[in-house]
C-alpha cells in the first residue's frame, strides 16, 4: 500500500479513516507545514514477530571495513548544510 502524507489539520478531521487505512497495512505521515513530523505504521499482528538472524559474518571480521565514496557532485556537507538553511 502507499504512504499517505496527511496535514494534522486533515488527520484530526479524518482521523478514524486513516487508522482504518493503517490497519490494513497503510503508513501515513503526518506533516507540519509539508515538514515530516511523525509516521503511523501498523502495529504487528500476534502470532507475527520479528525474526533474529545470527550474523553471517563475526563483527571483528567486518570491524575496519570501509565504504566507497559515493562519487556525488556535491559533498554531503553541502546537502547537509542546503538542507539546514532551508528551515
Amino acid at each position: 500500500m502507499a504512504m499517505r502524507r496527511v496535514k494534522i489539520a486533515e488527520l484530526k478531521d479524518r482521523l478514524s479513516e486513516h487508522l482504518r487505512a493503517v490497519e490494513k497495512g497503510a503508513e501515513v505521515v503526518v506533516t507540519d507545514r509539508d515538514r515530516p513530523i511523525a509516521r503511523i505504521v501498523p502495529i504487528l499482528q500476534p502470532g507475527r514477530r520479528a525474526r533474529v538472524l545470527p550474523p553471517s559474518l563475526p563483527f571483528p571480521s567486518i570491524r575496519e571495513r570501509r565504504r566507497t565514496r559515493a562519487g556525488w557532485a556535491i559533498s554531503s556537507t553541502d546537502l547537509l548544510l542546503e538542507e539546514r538553511q532551508e528551515r
